[in-house]
């Protein structure tokens, strides 16, 4: 049986076969033998169920399984690869009202952001369908008449991911999807606060035909299934989304194995409002941008810089639409703002508004907890505007992670660029401007892998997603998504 040994009665599925309890290693449930896992909705603090975990043995028996599911895999026509992630991609959106309820339960995110994730998951799954018929190799002209000289592309071997809980389904798609493509097999660890729908992912990829130990589910305690990864020999190639931290530890690790790395860590994003913008479009844009999935994106916006000559307006309005933000379940109609993911995240909220007021921030919307989080014990937070504080503030050099922003004014271009660069991280940067000059010089001076011109919609299946300095290595999506799991083999042929 794969069901959880205990369910909330919230999960109400179409699908109920979609809701597991257990791993799913080498085409089959297992019960696991560690410690069962608490899963908890972040929207009142319900126990939603408890999912099996494995011990590390058991994590290498599931690489296992996945090296021996290579050796065939492997060998499948790329066409029939894709055609299995075709059906997978399928299923996901025919899926995608149980997929979406499951993952608002165990994330807390606002329903409709939960469909448009999930819709999101099946695009990649397509995408890169197509897309492992393309890994094309090479004819070199070779230096001698009797020479051939031939590049073929070929699948690294057994993937390991690694994936977080703010976006627990296209995380995950956007890594096996391309392994899997490029002929690779997959060992998937999923957050410990979002399984669930890791799990019903998995079944949803037993229904499309994958082989056992294509495809493997291991959640467990993050530090030994990482220790497991980064020492297993089987193991050639590990993709990480988390925290620039973990990210660093993960590298020093897999070097003794000589693993290909490929990771999305943290951001602090910028959002630059010069003299022209168009002032609507850019309040707009950076109210979504900010507090979708209550903040809790590597790509959110962290920190607003207005042209001096707009900062007045750009605040006011700002503050306007922020209060007018619907905090609520994401279950329930119309809720915009849903809850932090743990009660961790919440305490750190208040933090960084205490230490910005200290630092010369003014509140100007919000600052506290949400009178929801006392009536359901949820962790539910005001989105919070604040506005100018001094330099030292945490709120400008961390990560927030939550629905919480700062707003400063800016003199010219060199000020705000340097402002905007003064960051360990390199992800996401947005700025809004009508000039075309200021388009290309602006976009070429920011220290970051992916910069939104008057659009904070940067993320598409179609495009590379990925940053610079502590922000990452490698890219994901786009046709630059698959390069990773592909290696080159240089084949010379004499005597012909």
């Amino acid at each position: 049986m794969k069901y959880p040994l205990k369910a909330h009665a919230d999960f109400v599925l179409k699908d109920p076969g979609l809701l597991s309890g257990k791993p799913f290693v080498n085409g089959d449930w297992t019960p696991g033998s560690g410690p069962l896992l608490p899963v908890v909705n972040p929207a009142n603090g319900n126990l939603l169920g408890e999912v099996a975990t494995l011990s590390p043995k058991e994590v290498a028996q599931a690489i296992g399984a996945a090296e021996a599911a290579f050796l065939l895999w492997r060998h499948l026509p790329a066409k029939a690869r894709g055609n299995i992630l075709e059906k997978w991609s399928v299923l996901i959106e025919t899926h995608v009202d149980d997929l979406a309820r499951i993952m608002t339960l165990e994330e807390g995110k606002p329903l409709a952001e939960a469909r448009g994730e999930v819709l999101s998951s099946a695009a990649f799954a397509r995408w890169f369908a197509e897309e492992g018929k393309r890994a094309y190799g090479e004819i070199i002209p070779a230096h001698l008449d009797d020479r051939r000289l031939l590049v073929l592309r070929e699948p690294v071997g057994v993937a390991a991911a690694i994936t977080p809980w703010n976006f627990p389904c296209s995380m995950i798609v956007r890594k096996a999807a391309p392994a899997l493509a490029a002929g690779c097999t997959v060992v998937l660890k999923p957050a410990e606060a979002t399984p669930f729908s890791a799990l019903a992912l998995a079944e949803l990829a037993y229904r499309a035909g994958f082989p056992a130990g294509a495809f493997n589910v291991v959640p467990g305690d993050p530090e030994q299934i990482g220790n497991v990864f980064t020492r297993h020999p089987g193991v050639r190639k590990i993709s990480f989304t988390g925290s620039t931290r973990v990210g660093k530890l993960l590298i020093g690790k897999s070097a003794e194995q000589v693993q290909r790395v490929t990771l999305e860590l943290g951001g602090n994003a910028p959002f630059l409002v010069f003299e022209d913008a168009d002032l609507e479009i850019a309040v707009a844009d950076a109210v979504a941008a900010k507090f979708r999935n209550a903040g809790q994106a590597c790509i959110a916006v962290n920190r607003i810089y207005v042209h001096e000559s707009l900062f007045a307006s750009f605040v006011e309005r700002f503050a306007e639409k922020t209060a007018a933000l619907k905090v609520g379940n994401g279950l329930a109609a119309g809720s915009e703002v849903g809850p932090v993911i743990t009660e961790t995240a919440f305490a750190r909220l208040r933090t960084l508004v205490d230490d910005a007021v200290r630092q010369c921030g003014k509140v100007a919307v919000g600052g506290k907890p949400h009178a929801l989080a006392r009536e359901t014990g949820g962790f539910f937070f005001e989105p919070t505007v604040i506005v100018n504080p001094s330099s030292g503030a945490r709120v400008l050099h961390e990560e927030i992670f939550g629905p919480l922003v700062s707003i400063l004014p800016f003199r010219n271009d060199a000020e705000v660029l340097s402002l905007a660069n003064d960051t360990e991280y390199g992800l996401a940067a947005y700025f809004y401007t009508q000039d075309i000059r200021r388009l290309f010089h602006v976009s070429e001076a920011l220290q970051f892998g992916m910069v939104g011109v008057n659009t904070t919609a940067i993320a598409s299946e179609a495009a590379p997603f990925g940053g610079v300095k502590a922000s990452g290595i490698g890219r994901e999506g786009g046709r630059h998504g698959i390069e990773d799991y592909l290696e080159y083999k240089t084949v010379w042929a004499a005597g012909l």
